[in-house]
C-alpha cells in the first residue's frame, strides 16, 4: 500500500504541474506576447474555463498527503510554513486578477490586474520549483521529525540550509522556464493569427533556455544528492526515464517547427511528467530526506497511515478520480479549438 499511495500522490502532483502549469506559463508570458486588448482577452479566454478546475489537483494532492502520509504532512507543512503562506497569497492574488480584471472598463484597473496576474504566476512557478528542490536536497529534520527553514542563510547547500540556496534557485529557474514554455505551446494551440505566431516563436526561443537549464539541473541534483542514483543503478532500466526527457525535449522543438501545436504541447506535458517521475524514482522510498542525518529521513514506512484507512481510502479515491476525469474530459472537449476575441470557441 505504501508503494501504491506514493505513486498516487506523485500522479496528482504531476497532474497539477501539467494542467495548472500552462495557466502559470500563460500568465508569465502575457506581457510579452499580447499587444492589444483583444489579444489580452484571447489570452485570458484560453485559460478562463479551466484554470480553477486545474487547481483542484493541488488540493487533491495536499488532501491525499494528509490522508496517506500524515507524518510527512505535519512535518513539511510546519517546516515550510513561511513559503506555504506566500504560495497561498499568490494563489489568491492570481485568482483575483483573473476574476476581477473585467469588472471595471478602465485601463488603469485592467493594467493593475494584468500586472498582478504576471507577478503572481511568475512567483508561483519559482516557488513550486524551489519547493521540489528543497525536498530533493533535504531539510534539517530533528529527532521529533520537525524542522525550521529560514528563507535563506548563506546560499550554500549544507546541514543548515535555507529555503533558497544555489540549488533551489536552479530548481526555481527550471520550473519558471519549463512552465513558460509549456504556456507558450498552449497559447500556440489555442490562439489565432498573429498571437499564435508570437507564441510559437516564444516557445522556440525558450526551448534553447529550457535545454540549457535542464542540462544544468541534472548534474546539480547528483552533486547535491548522490543517493538519487541508487535506484537507477539497482534497476538500470530506469535510465530510460532521462532518455525520455531528452526525447520529449527534441519532440517539442521538432513539432513546433512543423507547426503541429497539439503534438508540441503534448510533448511538453511528457517532459514535465518524466522530469517529475525521475525525481520521484530518485527519492523512493524516502519522502523527505534529512540534511543532517540519513537515519532521520521520513520514509514511506515511517509516515504511512494505518492499513484499514488506506484500503477504504483507495476505494473512495478511485471513485473521486473517475468523477474528476469525467469532469476534465468534458470541460476540455467543450472548450476545444481556437479562442476568439468574441465569446465562443472554434470546434
Amino acid at each position: 500500500m505504501g508503494f501504491v499511495w506514493f505513486w498516487i500522490v506523485a500522479v496528482m502532483i504531476a497532474a497539477y504541474v501539467v494542467f495548472d502549469g500552462f495557466d502559470l506559463g500563460v500568465g508569465i508570458l502575457a506581457p510579452f506576447v499580447a499587444k492589444t486588448e483583444d489579444e489580452r482577452r484571447i489570452l485570458f479566454r484560453s485559460i478562463g474555463p479551466v484554470w480553477d478546475g486545474n487547481e483542484v489537483w493541488l488540493l487533491a494532492g495536499g488532501g491525499t498527503l494528509y490522508f496517506a502520509f500524515p507524518l510527512l504532512y505535519a512535518s513539511s507543512f510546519s517546516g515550510f510554513y513561511l513559503p506555504l503562506m506566500i504560495v497561498l497569497w499568490l494563489l489568491i492574488m492570481r485568482g483575483a486578477s483573473i476574476e476581477l480584471r473585467m469588472h471595471i472598463d478602465h485601463n488603469v484597473w485592467r493594467s493593475f490586474f494584468d500586472s498582478l496576474f504576471f507577478v503572481s504566476s511568475a512567483l508561483l512557478a519559482i516557488f513550486f520549483g524551489a519547493a521540489l528542490a528543497n525536498v530533493i536536497r533535504g531539510v534539517p529534520l530533528g529527532s521529533d521529525n520537525y524542522f525550521f527553514l529560514p528563507l535563506w542563510t548563506n546560499w550554500r547547500v549544507g546541514a543548515q540550509p535555507g529555503i533558497l540556496d544555489w540549488y533551489t534557485v536552479i530548481g526555481g529557474v527550471v520550473a519558471l522556464v519549463a512552465l513558460v514554455t509549456h504556456g507558450a505551446l498552449w497559447l500556440a494551440l489555442k490562439a489565432p493569427d498573429e498571437l499564435e505566431t508570437r507564441a510559437r516563436r516564444a516557445a522556440t526561443a525558450l526551448w534553447i533556455v529550457l535545454l540549457l537549464v535542464t542540462c544544468i539541473s541534472l548534474p546539480a541534483t547528483i552533486a547535491v544528492r548522490p543517493s538519487a542514483l541508487a535506484n537507477y543503478k539497482a534497476y538500470p532500466v530506469l535510465f530510460l526515464i532521462p532518455a525520455l526527457v531528452v526525447a520529449a525535449l527534441i519532440a517539442m522543438v521538432s513539432f513546433t517547427r512543423q507547426r503541429r501545436p497539439l503534438a508540441a504541447f503534448l510533448s511538453s506535458c511528457f517532459y514535465l511528467v518524466f522530469m517529475l517521475v525521475g525525481a520521484a524514482v530518485g527519492l523512493y522510498p524516502v519522502l523527505l530526506p534529512s540534511s543532517t542525518d540519513p537515519a532521520r529521513d521520513i520514509t514511506i514506512a515511517t509516515a504511512l497511515a494505518g492499513p484499514h484507512s488506506l484500503h477504504v481510502g483507495l476505494v473512495w479515491w478511485s471513485i473521486g478520480l473517475v468523477l474528476a476525469l469525467a469532469y476534465f474530459i468534458t470541460s476540455y472537449r467543450l472548450f476545444r479549438g481556437k479562442v476568439s476575441a468574441e465569446a465562443g470557441y472554434g470546434h
